[in-house]
Formats: C-alpha cells, structure tokens, sequence
C-alpha cells in the first residue's frame, strides 16, 4: 500500500507597495499635527501666564486718569500686566463677531484651509494641478494672494474683522486707562513679552517649510 504526500501549494508573500499619493501625503500630515500640537502648547503656556480675572474686574483699582499722558502710562502697564487676558478679550470679541456671521466665518475658513493645504504643508516636489493644468509655485502663491484680495477686501469678512479688532482694541484702552496700575507688580514685564497666544506662528513657520520638503517615505 504506497501513500502520497499532498502537493505543496505554492505561497505569495509578498506586501502591497503603497501608493504615491499615501506616500506623498505623510509629510503633510505630520506638518499639520505638529502645528496642532504647536498651537495646543503655546495655548495651555499662555493661559497658564493670564493674571487673575479678579484683578481685571477690581472696582475700587478704577478711577478717572487726569490728563491723556497717564492714561497712556496707565495703558501700557496694564498691558504688559494683563497682556494674555487682553488677547483673551480681543480673542472672545473676534469670535462672536464671527460666530454672527457665519457666511464670512465660512469665507475665511476656506481662505485659511486654501493657504495650509495649497501652499504651505504641500509638498515641495508635488506641483499644483487643477483641470489638467500645472502651476508652478509662483503661480499657485499669486493665485492665493488674488483670492485673499477677493475674500478680503470684496467681500464683508474684511468689515467683520476689522471692526471686531478695533472694538477689542477700544475694550482694552478703555480698561487700560482707567485701571490704576499702583497694585500691580511688574515683576514679569519682560517675561511675558515673549510668550503670547501667536508664539506658535514661529514654530509652525520654521516646522512647516522642513516637514514638507522632505521626500516621500515608501514602507515595503
């Protein structure tokens, strides 16, 4: 009685190669959640610096400025004391003013979504296509300039904002200049001149140029 042994079938080992465009697309996620993780830091840094709402808030630290130059004085103390709880304000104002005008809220989110992912976390060896057509950097970084001209100045996100600054802009002087600052101690003056909500614009600036230039990885 003879036995055969059953055949041996033949096993594919191989991994699927991934594609350019999944490739291609790291770096620029990467960029993106460095800046998120850059804009979360310097968020909890700066909050963790504001001054106590008590102090903002004190009715009897407020009194009548007797000429223009110590208001003036009294404004730029106060601003160096209460500078993150002043973005704070001016923060809270522009969000409303927004928040109110959804269209221009849309309008400026396509704007900025239109700079982050066109221009600067796109890859450098990756030109822009659209219908068919390639533009070159130059090209795209004018295309982007016009449609800010547009979105700005030809429609009412421009209005929106600028009057949201100025109104948060006049909040702060208002306060500044009526709050005495004798109560306050300046200890930290110089230290919280160099801290601030925007801080994250100058990493997210020097991060994103690098990560995006960086070639595509393929993992086999």
């Amino acid at each position: 009685m003879s036995s055969s042994a059953p055949p041996v079938l033949p096993v594919s080992n191989s991994q699927p190669t991934p594609t350019v465009s999944s490739a291609a697309s790291e770096p620029q996620v990467t960029a993106i959640r460095t800046l998120i993780s850059n804009l979360s830091d310097s968020l909890r840094n700066g909050l963790s610096q504001r001054r106590p709402w008590t102090e903002l808030t004190d009715r009897s630290a407020f009194s009548k400025p007797e000429s223009f130059s110590e208001a003036t004085l009294r404004i730029r103390k106060n601003f160096s004391y209460f500078r993150i709880n002043y973005y704070a304000v001016v923060s809270v104002i522009l969000a409303v003013s927004l928040l109110t005008n959804p269209f221009s809220l849309i309008l400026l989110i396509g704007l900025l979504a239109s700079w982050t992912f066109l221009y600067l976390f796109r890859p450098s060896d990756q030109p822009l296509v659209i219908l068919g057509r390639t533009f070159s950097d130059f090209e795209t970084l004018s295309l982007l300039a016009a449609l800010t001209v547009v979105v700005i100045f030809l429609t009412n996100v421009g209005s929106v904002l600028i009057s949201a600054l100025m109104l948060g802009v006049a909040v702060v002087c208002l306060h500044g200049s009526f709050r005495v600052p004798e109560d306050l101690f300046m200890d930290e003056q110089e230290n919280s001149q160099t801290t601030g909500f925007l801080s994250f614009i100058r990493g997210a600036a020097a991060i994103a140029p690098a990560v995006a230039a960086q070639p595509p990885s393929v993992r086999v």
